[in-house]
Order: structure tokens, then sequence, then C-alpha cells
């Protein structure tokens, strides 16, 4: 069973962001680019930042009593990129490489999903590395559509995330 929390743990958040991200992305970066951007993106103040601010959302997904991801979802101005009012952004649906398949990120999409219709939002918008193809099947399989790209940098090392929208009908 997948029960979703509100996140009140920034040490949790911090490791589980640590070791999803290395999860997906090590084995296509070198170990200095990864490092660098892990200490500032998830730094523990940076973290406290991010739970704090009052337009972001966080949930964590446990399975049988153990954490196994978590959704960011963002609105209004804490957006990373401006949307609109009438938009949503999933910024992080992070699982754990053990947790894949078992339809975590699948409940924490339908947990950004239900936000959306409770916030009032139009549309749902989302950056996804161009490389991690598995998460570009699973949002097209669901309704988004590929409507720009923007670039981020890995430490010194630009990649490409590419911009995903779906829109919501009444």
């Amino acid at each position: 069973m997948i029960e979703i929390s509100k996140v009140t743990d920034v040490e949790a958040l911090r490791h589980i962001s640590i070791q999803t991200f290395t999860e997906t992305f090590a084995r296509h970066n070198t170990e200095e680019h990864l490092n660098a951007y892990l200490e500032k993106a998830y730094a523990t103040e940076q973290l406290k930042r991010e739970l704090a601010h009052p337009d972001s959302h966080f949930y964590f997904a446990h399975v049988d009593g153990e954490l196994a991801g978590y959704l960011k979802v963002n609105v209004r101005d804490a957006q990373s990129e401006p949307m609109g009012a009438d938009t949503i952004e999933i910024e992080r649906i992070y699982v754990f490489e053990a947790f894949q398949g078992h339809a975590v990120g699948k409940a924490l999409f339908t947990k950004a999903t239900e936000l959306a219709k409770e916030l009032h939002k139009r549309k749902m918008w989302l950056g996804v590395w161009e490389r991690n193809e598995r998460a570009i099947r699973f949002y097209r399989r669901n309704g988004f559509e590929q409507t720009g790209v923007h670039t981020f940098f890995m430490g010194e090392d630009a990649q490409n995330d590419l911009i995903f929208m779906r829109s919501f009908t009444d």
C-alpha cells in the first residue's frame, strides 16, 4: 500500500534527494560535476528554504511504512520558470530505484494532478532531462506534450531539460 504524507523532515528529504538523483544521473555525469550539483541543490539550508516557501508543496510516498519517493510541486512565484498563474509545476517526482516499477511514481503523479484540480489550475508542466527516457515515456502516456527546452548546469556541464505541458479539461 502506498501512503502519501506531507514532508516534515528535512534530513529525510535531503537523503532521498541525493540518493535518487545519484541513482538516476551518476552514470551519465562525472563525479565532480555530480557532486558540485548535489552540494548546491540539496544543501540542508536550500531544502529548508524550499520547504518554507508557501507556494511549494512536498509529499513523501511510503510503501509498507518505508520511504519510497517524494513529490515537489510549485505554483505562482515558486515555479522554476514563469508559466502563469493558471499553471502548476511538477518540479520533482523522485523514487528510490528499489521502488521503481511499483506504481510509486504514478501515485505521486496522481497526487500532483489532484492538487492541480484542487487549486483550479488549467495546465501542468515539468522539465525532464533529455536522457531520462523512462520518465519521458511516462509523461507522454499521461497526456504531456513537449513545448520547449531549457538548459541547466550539472557542475560546469550544460545539459537540457525538455519542457512538457498538459492541459486539463473541465
